[in-house]
């Protein structure tokens, strides 16, 4: 795994070369012994913990050749882990020539450096890795930039460890001083200027995609946001909605540049669909930062649809790592009707678990029905239309008005600018006609068809 070469202190971040020589990789689970599944359910079990762990580590190609769980009792502040399994994994490191330690927890840079020193290898906590990721899978000038940022405000914070070619800061003048402070603060300074670069970039993007929203708010189309935990389908659900070809594989984080593509509803409206970066717990909150102008897609959405990977141990858990995102990113409960729950992946459950599935959906609040769908298979996809044409359906306006038979260019205009629900042919010949409107879009309807009429 080579070292991204993206400016002049990232490329010298490691002058060694490869992080690591041999690309073999040992995942380890530190895990508190406290924090045990149960309760509420949202806690997930070192085993599923590890599992993920060992997935984001097979997403940058990592060859993973051993993987384990630690549990403690505290964390070190030297180390993270006791002295004694830092000696029993040193003895795995140097037998099976591991050159990369992928560690599921956030290292402080004085216990990274301390692993380093004791194993030999390169070491990476979880930010970092979820870091790498997304520094490899990022496509767009947008994205490359915000994962950019991400990764530099990451690295700020490790100048002392990233520069073990240098000596030790020392104190007083002349010889007695060594380099270190001196290529440490101009170091500094050049992270922080790119940082200022980058924010001043991203802050163009911000302006762009306000006035991309303004643009549509003037048709209007409304905006169905997918949203959900990394791998739970999200990809091929957007593509078997849109008939789009974006990337979708069974790996976490496969896709990170949104995505918005137009479909219409059963009854004809037009809505805008945009497929958003995956979350995962522990994300690091400089990437939440980092995305805000892209994840700024989901705030203004009209609809925002939370894909679950129901047919995974961990769904419940997975959802509460949602929720704490929306929440971050101030989609509050007093927002929460804007949210529909997607629950995909029903293909891969077991007749008696898709039971338990469709029982626990129907117990649900009658306002709050989750949508049981496969995106593989297609099923459940006709429902999930109707349930967001049904949500916007509650901000709406409803009209009825008559219109002359030969009134085609207001039958016309009516479909292009609001959503017809019902048309029938009266006695006199005329068309009797039922609307949904946007607000915004009212007043034009009743300007252009006086006698239109509220419905109750």
């Amino acid at each position: 795994m080579e070292p991204r070469r993206r400016d002049a202190v990232r490329s010298r971040r490691n002058p060694g070369g490869p992080v690591a020589s041999t690309g073999r990789a040992l995942v380890v689970g530190p895990y508190l012994r406290h924090t045990k599944p149960g309760g509420a359910g949202t806690v997930r079990s070192p085993e599923a913990r590890l599992a993920e762990a060992a997935g984001l580590a097979l997403a940058i190609d990592l060859d993973v050749v051993e993987t384990g769980i630690v549990l403690l009792s505290d964390v070190r502040p030297a180390t993270y882990i006791g002295k004694g399994k830092v000696e029993e994994l040193a003895g795995v490191i140097k037998a099976k020539e591991i050159g990369l330690v992928v560690m599921d927890c956030a290292l402080s840079p004085v216990q990274q450096r301390n692993l380093e020193k004791e194993w030999g290898a390169k070491v990476l906590d979880r930010t970092g890795l979820i870091l790498e990721i997304f520094g490899k899978r990022a496509q767009t000038k947008e994205g490359v930039l915000q994962v950019e940022l991400a990764h530099l405000t990451y690295q700020k914070s490790r100048l002392v460890r990233s520069w073990t070619h240098l000596e030790r800061q020392r104190g007083g003048f002349g010889f007695l001083g060594g380099p270190g402070e001196t290529q440490i603060e101009a170091d500094r300074r050049v992270i922080e200027e790119r940082i200022a670069r980058i924010e001043a970039e991203l802050e163009k993007v911000k302006k762009r995609r306000k006035l991309h929203r303004a643009g549509r708010a003037r048709v209007p189309f409304p905006v169905a946001a997918l949203v959900g935990y990394t791998n739970a389908g999200k990809s091929t659900l957007f593509n078997r909605m849109t008939r789009a070809k974006v990337l979708e594989a069974d790996m976490l984080f496969a896709t990170l540049d949104p995505t918005l593509r137009a479909i219409d509803l059963p009854h004809g409206t037009r809505v805008i669909l945009s497929d958003t970066v995956g979350f995962i717990s522990d994300l690091p909150t400089m990437l939440v930062a980092a995305f805000r102008a892209t994840l700024e897609e989901v705030t203004q959405a009209d609809v925002i649809l939370h894909v679950r990977d129901i047919a995974h141990d961990d769904t419940e858990a997975q959802m509460q790592d949602v929720e704490d995102v929306l929440k971050a990113l101030g989609i509050d409960e007093a927002r929460r009707n804007r949210v529909i729950e997607v629950w995909n992946k029903v293909d891969a459950l077991d007749p008696e678990a898709r039971l338990r599935v469709e029982n626990a959906a129907a117990r649900t609040a009658p306002d709050h029905h989750p949508v049981l769908v496969s995106a593989l298979t297609g099923e459940g996809v006709d429902r999930l239309l109707a349930a967001i044409e049904d949500r916007l359906a509650e901000s709406r306006i409803a009209m009825e008005l008559v219109l002359e038979g030969s009134d085609g260019a207001g039958l016309s205009w009516l479909h292009r600018n609001t959503e017809v629900i019902g048309k029938s042919l009266r006695d006199d010949g005329r068309l009797a006609i039922v609307v949904r409107a946007d607000p915004a879009k009212a007043p034009q309807v009743r300007a252009r068809f006086p006698g239109a009429e509220p419905v109750s």
